[in-house]
């Protein structure tokens, strides 16, 4: 006897329960953006991503092609969209700007990005102040801060990824000269995103000893670590022409930390208001990061050597805030 195929025709229906949306938006689809979106794709992290740029031809092509492997990955709604669709966002993250050229300091890209990320912000300010803003943009810090004073937003609400990735490729090669894993590192670099950024040694660890201490430790090879992190992003550009595989995946760390209010410590750019006696400039510190954004900027302790090099680090993004205000 032939067994009957089930129908779903007139079977009783169940009222699909309400779960919560998550919104992230994407502004700028280039490198760095469509790949920002294919990391959060792949993490499940948010419910949807829409992505926005200007070229609506490339922005509707990579929505296309994220969405062709939702199959493959948790379910998520991707989307071509326009700023209308930041009305509902949880985040909005800005990668939108020019790219750094070979032999291009990110500090010479100010002028130009300047004058996007304040078009950007007064767009997204048309339908929300809710969402929490990520900038990913470069000149990073002053990117950050031209950000910040346009939204009008509070200080929390609107930060940058910092030097959240520099730390990683810090840990990365730190932790080969010790034959560990990346993430059994504890090592932080602060400041600016960019050639001033400062290593605390003070505070590098394996399980909570300071390196200093360990009958492995290389000073010279520690500062070498230090050196290649600065100079990465030179090299991979010279060699490949863009870096955007660890930056997103630093950014799908970050949303992931806001959208479940994870209270996770990243050193992000966001403004400081009298740390180290520094006041109205965005750098990287150790920040407290959840749902609404920056919780808590933490305050650790410095070296006098490591205090000397932030603060100077903080002259040379100030000099170039005061040059695109």
């Amino acid at each position: 006897m032939a067994k009957k195929l089930l129908s779903l025709k007139n079977s009783k229906q169940i009222p699909a329960p309400q779960i919560e949306t998550t919104r992230v938006v994407i502004v700028g689809t280039g490198f760095v953006g469509s790949t920002s979106a294919f990391a959060i794709m792949m993490s499940g992290i948010a419910s949807e991503i829409v992505l926005v740029d200007v070229n609506k031809d490339k922005c509707l092509g990579e929505a296309w092609d994220l969405e062709h492997g939702i199959s493959f990955v948790p379910q998520t709604k991707i989307w071509a969209g326009d700023y209308s669709d930041c009305k509902d966002a949880d985040v909005v993250v800005i990668t939108a700007g020019l790219g750094q050229k070979v032999g291009q300091t990110r500090l010479e890209l100010a002028s130009a990005n300047a004058k996007i990320i304040k078009d950007i912000i007064e767009k997204i300010k048309r339908y929300t102040d809710k969402a929490v803003i990520l900038i990913v943009t470069n000149p990073l810090d002053v990117m950050t801060y031209v950000a910040l004073k346009k939204s009008g937003l509070p200080d929390y609400q609107v930060f940058g990824t910092g030097t959240t990735l520099d730390s990683s490729r810090f840990r990365f090669l730190l932790a080969q000269e010790f034959g560990v894993a990346p993430d059994s590192m504890g090592a932080y670099l602060i400041g600016e995103h960019g050639d001033s950024e400062v290593p605390v040694y003070s505070h590098v660890n394996l399980m909570g000893e300071n390196i200093a201490n360990l009958p492995e430790y290389n000073k010279k090879a520690a500062e070498q670590a230090y050196l290649k992190t600065k100079t990465a992003a030179y090299d991979i550009i010279c060699k490949k022409g863009a870096t955007y595989y660890a930056i997103a995946l630093a950014v799908e760390r970050v949303v992931r930390a806001i959208l479940y209010d994870e209270n996770h410590i990243f050193p992000v750019s966001s403004l400081l208001t009298g740390q180290y006696g520094i006041k109205d400039v965005c750098l990287s510190l150790p920040a407290v990061v959840g749902r609404t954004g920056i919780k808590k900027v933490m305050e650790i302790k410095l070296s006098p050597d490591e205090l000397d090099k932030l603060r100077k680090s903080a002259k040379i993004v100030r000099e170039t805030i005061e040059n695109v205000k």
